[in-house]
């Protein structure tokens, strides 16, 4: 025991420090949404005087927060059902369907996780407007599908390959289609990996402030998180209503967070199963 002991403890500290890191900046904002312009200019670490509502309120009311969160809510689920759609047909040819060229394309996808948004926003923002994409919400959700789809495919494609192909084999004898063993056998058994890797495409979108500024330029077509950012002006800034802000689009995605943490986990472990 006395072996055991420090072990556990050396694995304990170190995330402890994680957890703490990752729990002040939330706690730090919400303390910052209760004070007043003045109590924040006095001192910006100090503990809120009173629980204050009228920061969020004024949030909320400033910048149209209610259509705001309304764009984010469409433009978020009509993504991520696509990006299941795709991402579990994609997953399941490259894993238990046998053709010339799935090893290339599996490994395509994999580059495709090492590219970074930066270097194809501007081929991506001339493509859209020479499709008149740009400022639409399909053009949006299609950027979202595009820059998200590698990552829901080597997910997927991990999860396929761990059912035995004899389960398929057995399908097909029995008179099934390929349409007929992904909709009958592959969805049922991939439900735990489409729940989770559609709850990280959900966060993934929702936290996204890049794509969306690049391709929605008009006020009403801007998502939340893009909203919040419009409340921090150019040249003065009230900081307690954009930490409010701040505040108001980070709650939809605590709530999903902590009613469903376990599958969050899960589709993080999927992409390291066997391949």
């Amino acid at each position: 025991m006395s072996r055991v002991r420090p072990s556990r403890w050396l694995l304990a500290l170190p995330m402890a420090l994680l957890a703490l890191a990752t729990i002040y900046p939330l706690v730090f904002t919400a303390n910052v949404a209760m004070k007043t312009r003045r109590e924040y200019i006095l001192d910006r670490f100090s503990l809120a005087d009173a629980v204050r509502w009228d920061n969020i309120a004024t949030a909320w009311n400033t910048v149209d927060m209610a259509r705001y969160l309304a764009n984010s809510v469409g433009t978020v689920t009509a993504a991520v059902v696509l990006l299941l759609l795709f991402g579990s047909m994609a997953g399941f040819a490259l894993s238990q369907l046998r053709f010339r060229g799935s090893s290339v394309l599996f490994l395509g996808c994999l580059a495709a996780l090492f590219v970074p948004f930066q270097v194809i926003m501007v081929p991506l923002n001339r493509i859209m407007a020479d499709a008149g994409l740009v400022d639409t919400y399909p053009g949006l959700v299609l950027a979202y599908v595009a820059q998200f789809l590698p990552f829901t495919i080597f997910l997927m494609t991990s999860y396929y390959r761990t059912i035995p192909t004899e389960i398929v084999d057995a399908a097909r004898i029995d008179g099934n289609s390929v349409y007929g063993v992904y909709r009958r056998i592959m969805l049922p058994l991939g439900a735990p990996a489409l729940l989770s890797v559609g709850i990280l495409n959900a966060l993934f979108c929702w936290n996204d402030v890049l794509i969306a500024l690049l391709l929605m330029p008009s006020a009403e077509h801007r998502t939340l998180m893009v909203g919040v950012t419009s409340l921090r002006g150019q040249y003065s800034a009230d900081i307690p209503t954009f930490a409010s802000g701040v505040l108001i689009a980070a709650i939809p995605v605590l709530v999903v967070y902590l009613f469903l943490q376990r599958q969050i986990a899960d589709g993080v472990a999927a992409g390291s199963t066997k391949g």
